[in-house]
């Protein structure tokens, strides 16, 4: 599975893309197919008061699209809000 990170308008460090990459590959394996490709986004925002870093995560996925944006403090924080909002559409998906 190709895991696709993309920083705008900063280089996120490798410790932030190896944080990121075990968490797909945590997620996708609650898959019941495999996701053909996951697009990663990270964004810094002007809005200081909710977070200004945003995780946007896609996962491609045979008959299906998988999509969650989530803003944070942290781009961790952020990325965990997103996975935790992906594993529920996984959940209705699998039913």
């Amino acid at each position: 599975m190709n895991i696709n990170i993309q920083s705008l308008k900063f280089k996120a460090s490798d410790r932030l893309n190896e944080f990121i990459q075990d968490k797909i590959q945590r997620l996708t394996k609650h898959l019941q197919q495999e996701a053909t490709g996951v697009d990663v986004t990270l964004k810094l925002e002007q809005d200081h008061e909710h977070g200004n870093k945003i995780a946007e995560i896609r996962i491609h996925v045979p008959q299906h699209e998988l999509f969650a944006s989530k803003q944070a403090k942290t781009f961790e924080e952020a990325v965990l809000e997103a996975c935790d909002a992906l594993k529920t559409q996984i959940e209705k998906i699998k039913k």
